[in-house]
């Protein structure tokens, strides 16, 4: 046995010690996986960037799909290098060192919770299609009620629960895209006569608002990407990481191919794309159009679906997360506590707490509610796949050192593709600071990161130690 070999074992023996339940078996991880690359950015979110970019939306998908995946491989390769929940705080403590452990942790925790407050929103909006007249904050409340309850109960029901709400999600888009294809091909339903792969370009073009203005979508399209990094988290609760993991992460091409430009290429077709409008799901939109009875209405519950199953996720990595951070002395120490059903009950009370804030806003300011947090969500998810490249760019430097083994799962063209990722992500960062509307979650990160750089000069006043150390990590030169 290899000495890469040994340290892989002992990292899955240290990963089991942490406390949690083996409950994820592969057939979760895989569907948690898909369910994670399909959420209410895509449902949601894309009819907005329809109306700002056009047929051209579908370029920006594919073009921030395969920047996910290089962010994935990297991820992947870390992994595989020393499985454990709450990676990325611990990744970016290894490599960069405990300050930016402490600030990826908590930036992360803060991630999910607006993320959190983003698809309650969502779902009130699409209960609001059949019950008009029941307030987006009381559906908010409701679902956020629910959802607090299946996450105390165990790991193996989240998981159950997740595999099902993407199996729902899955099984809708595949079977949207073969009425598409029908209806392109055969020209039966009410979108028969016009549904075109011309309505690709013949309304002013395949860029109708110019270059410029499909780029500034980027920033949407990324939002719609968060959460495919939510494999990681599950690495701590996982049956078998060394398997399940690479699989998840090398299925994601086909993933964002299908399920976001193949989806997004067919409803073009079948629909032009000038018949959208933002706070409108595109995929309700198309059925509408196409006149399926009920179809419309079936859609709208899969993308209920979309968005509880997002926020579903938010409980579960934000109860981790501050689990990991209070394991290092980050966060107080009784979120450390797991329940009887080995679950960080505490620290999924208090995220849920701060979601609560998500019904304060469709309270005061429904229209606008979505927009606010889904760009302050993306600000913080920015944050999160920059430390991972940059900790997998350290890393490589490490094995190629001899200080580190390498990894059983390594990232294609190495550290390049993680360099080629974060040139990408700064640039969007940057269209964020260019567009007037979306700027306010650069100073909400700013506040926060202030916030956070005072809570570190406490931290370090109690306890210097925690700004010297980091976490154990085999240094000696791989024979």
């Amino acid at each position: 046995m290899t000495s890469a070999q040994v340290d892989t074992s002992e990292q899955s023996s240290e990963a089991s010690e942490e406390g949690y339940e083996r409950g994820l078996g592969s057939r979760q991880v895989q569907m948690i996986a898909i369910g994670g690359a399909i959420g209410v950015g895509l449902f949601l979110g894309a009819g907005a960037n329809i109306a700002k970019a056009g047929p051209s939306l579908i370029l920006m998908y594919a073009l921030a799909g395969g920047i996910i995946f290089f962010i994935m491989r990297a991820l992947g390769e870390l992994l595989l290098y020393r499985p454990v929940s709450g990676s990325f705080a611990e990744y970016s403590r290894e490599f960069l060192g405990p300050f930016f452990g402490y600030f990826t942790g908590w930036t992360y925790w803060l991630m999910w919770v607006v993320t959190g407050m983003a698809e309650l929103t969502a779902a009130a909006i699409y209960v609001n299609y059949w019950f008009p007249s029941v307030p987006q904050w009381v559906t908010a409340l409701v679902f956020l009620v629910i959802l607090f309850g299946v996450n105390l109960i165990s790991v193996k029901v989240f998981g159950e629960l997740e595999f099902w709400f993407s199996m729902v999600k899955v099984t809708a888009l595949i079977g949207m895209i073969v009425i598409g294809l029908g209806v392109l091909t055969f020209g039966f339903s009410a979108a028969g006569d016009t549904a075109s792969v011309a309505n690709l370009y013949q309304f002013d073009g395949f860029f109708p608002k110019g270059v410029g203005s499909s780029l500034m979508t980027l920033q949407g399209v990324m939002f719609a990407y968060l959460a495919v990094e939510l494999v990681g988290v599950t690495a701590g609760e996982s049956e078998n990481p060394e398997k399940t993991l690479p699989k998840a992460i090398n299925t994601l091409p086909w993933r964002i191919a299908l399920f976001y430009v193949g989806a997004l290429t067919i409803i073009l077709c079948v629909v032009k794309w000038t018949e959208f409008a933002p706070g409108v799901s595109p995929f309700v939109a198309a059925f509408a159009k196409i006149g399926i009875p009920a179809g419309a209405g079936i859609v709208n519950f899969v993308v209920l679906t979309a968005a509880l199953s997002s926020c579903n996720s938010g409980m579960y990595s934000t109860g981790r997360m501050l689990r990991n951070l209070a394991d290092s002395g980050e966060a107080p120490a009784v979120f450390r506590k797991l329940s009887a059903s080995k679950t960080p009950a505490l620290g999924i009370t208090v995220s849920v707490l701060f979601m609560g804030i998500g019904v304060v806003l469709n309270y005061i300011v429904p229209e606008k509610a979505f927009g606010y947090v889904t760009s302050v969500a993306t600000a913080a998810g920015i944050w999160t796949w920059l430390m991972i490249l940059i900790s997998h760019v350290l890393y490589r430097r490490a094995v190629d050192a001899g200080r580190l083994p390498a990894s059983s799962f390594p990232a294609p063209g190495g550290a390049v593709c993680s360099w080629i990722a974060i040139v990408f992500l700064l640039f969007v960062t940057g269209l964020i600071a260019y567009d007037g509307d979306s700027r306010v979650c650069l100073y909400v990160m700013a506040g926060w990161a202030a916030a956070l750089g005072v809570g570190w000069l406490v931290l370090k006043s109690r306890n210097p130690e925690i700004a010297e150390r980091r976490e154990q990590a085999p240094l000696e030169k791989v024979s």
